[in-house]
């Protein structure tokens, strides 16, 4: 399938590693002029460097004008962005029971995943309604659909970006800009070795098993890869899925067992 996207623009959040690296690679294998981002700008620079058309950019999307700088970047590179993939850093684990009076976890989880995703759409959605084309997509988490143990943080966060996006797709799908949220399962990144590894120190139990156990709840009966997840976002953010708004496909292997 030809996915439209040759000669695109697309920003991708958060893409030094994990989920968002695999889905900067793959937009970039499809022919789009790729922004890579991240803290760290010079792992961002190496991995652009690997791509057939890329920069990479630093870039401290919690920062108050860090969505600007970033956005700004892209425009002097590529020109506007056609498509922008959001994403963040995951929350550290904990329960809900466990936050303090004070919210400050709690406010840094929105910060990290609701307001700083927002004030890049801010950035770039002008001018993709404008142009009659755009594509947004947000890196979430099968917590969305149904809330995980252990990560308040995260499903909190996650959940309020959800709604926000389904409430704007709605707003600009007459103007050719799609808005979609791509949740994970349990997908074989250092994010879900970490969260195997501190669930193992919770219960005391070797990592191995916390992992079998893991693999036995999902019915593919095995962890999904990162390149399985970036195909399923390139596909989001190609012109074939024009029609395609407003919803949150799970890429998980089965594990939520809500249609």
């Amino acid at each position: 399938m030809d996915l439209g996207i040759r000669g695109r623009t697309a920003v991708v959040a958060a893409s030094t590693g994990g989920l968002g690296r695999a889905v900067a690679e793959a937009l970039a294998a499809e022919g789009a002029a790729v922004v890579v981002a991240g803290r760290r700008g010079d792992l961002a620079e190496e991995i652009a460097a690997g791509l057939p058309e890329a920069v990479g950019v630093q870039a401290d999307l919690t920062a108050p004008d860090g969505p600007r700088e970033l956005i700004e970047a892209a425009r002097a590179a590529y020109g506007d962005p056609d498509i922008l993939v959001l994403n963040g850093p995951g929350p550290k684990p904990g329960r809900a029971v466990d936050l303090d009076g004070a919210g400050t976890d709690l406010g840094w989880a929105v910060d990290s995943l609701l307001l700083a995703q927002q004030r890049l759409v801010a950035q770039v959605l002008p001018g993709m309604r404008e142009r009659g084309w755009g594509r947004i997509l947000a890196v979430g988490s099968s917590g969305v659909a149904e809330p995980l143990a252990g990560l308040v943080l995260s499903n909190a966060g996650r959940a309020a970006l959800a709604a926000y996006l389904k409430t704007l797709a709605a707003e600009v799908a007459r103007d050719g800009v799609t808005v979609n949220l791509l949740l994970p399962g349990r997908i074989a990144t250092d994010r879900v070795a970490q969260l195997d590894a501190a669930r193992a120190e919770r219960e005391q139990r070797p990592v191995a098993d916390v992992t079998a156990d893991s693999r036995a709840a999902i019915p593919a009966g095995r962890y999904g890869t990162p390149e399985e997840f970036a195909a399923a976002a390139a596909f989001l953010c190609s012109a074939p899925a024009s029609y395609v708004t407003g919803t949150a496909l799970r890429c998980d292997g089965g594990l939520v067992r809500s249609l």
